[in-house]
């Protein structure tokens, strides 16, 4: 199932005007694709994520998830659609440091209401995809910062989420983490099928990436030529 929004404006308040996150924004990522999203700091990045993730309801358009409309639902059917079809991988992995990276994903799997010792094999299963066999029973400080970040990324897809909404994943990394990072992301993306959606400041590697799209002013287009 893809991710889709069509036609999509955001605003918000602004003293007594208001500012345009988000200018009649259409962008459809099909399922083990990655389209990702460049632009300035302020350009409406975040707030393109933000819809994407139904975390925030724009003013119009459409947003459509696994093919659900999202914006015909009642705010609990939302949350239940996110958790079942929206995995995030934040730009900072924000992991308990109490809890190993097998049992950070066992509680995501908690959270859906799936038996431990099947969510136990789903997050085992995950971690192996993501390069962290024999790994799995190390706590965060254990692990590396790109190690971390795997985990990050292994917990998002650790439900089988249609869409996979991804956070400046480089930013807290060197040049060459970085870099494993993207590719793994492309990697998972085709490994799980999930529609991916990317933004990112770094230019440096988009390689994973099957389309790469420039957000400037709330508007999202092709980038300008080099």
């Amino acid at each position: 199932m893809s991710l889709e929004l069509s036609n999509v404006t955001l605003t918000y308040p602004d003293g007594d005007g208001v500012v345009t996150a988000l200018d009649r924004v259409s962008v459809r990522v099909a399922p083990g694709e990655v389209t990702a999203v460049v632009g300035p700091s302020g350009s409406g990045k975040s707030s393109l994520l933000a819809v994407a993730a139904t975390l925030i309801r724009p003013d119009s358009g459409t947003v459509r998830v696994g093919g659900t409309d999202t914006l015909g639902l009642r705010p609990r059917e939302t949350a239940e659609l996110r958790l079942a079809e929206v995995g995030i991988v934040f730009q900072q992995p924000n992991l308990i440091s109490s809890l190993t990276a097998v049992e950070q994903l066992v509680v995501t799997g908690h959270m859906r209401s799936r038996p431990v010792r099947e969510a136990r094999a789903s997050a085992m299963e995950t971690l192996a995809a993501v390069g962290l066999s024999g790994k799995e029973h190390r706590r965060p400080h254990q692990l590396s910062g790109g190690e971390r970040q795997r985990v990050n990324i292994a917990r998002a897809l650790a439900g089988r989420p249609s869409a996979l909404l991804v956070d400046e994943p480089t930013a807290a990394l060197d040049h060459d983490r970085g870099a494993r990072v993207m590719e793994l992301v492309g990697e998972a993306t085709r490994t799980f099928g999930v529609a991916t959606l990317l933004v990112t400041h770094d230019t440096e590697h988009l390689g994973a990436a099957g389309r790469v799209l420039e957000m400037r002013d709330g508007r999202l287009g092709a980038p300008a030529p080099a």
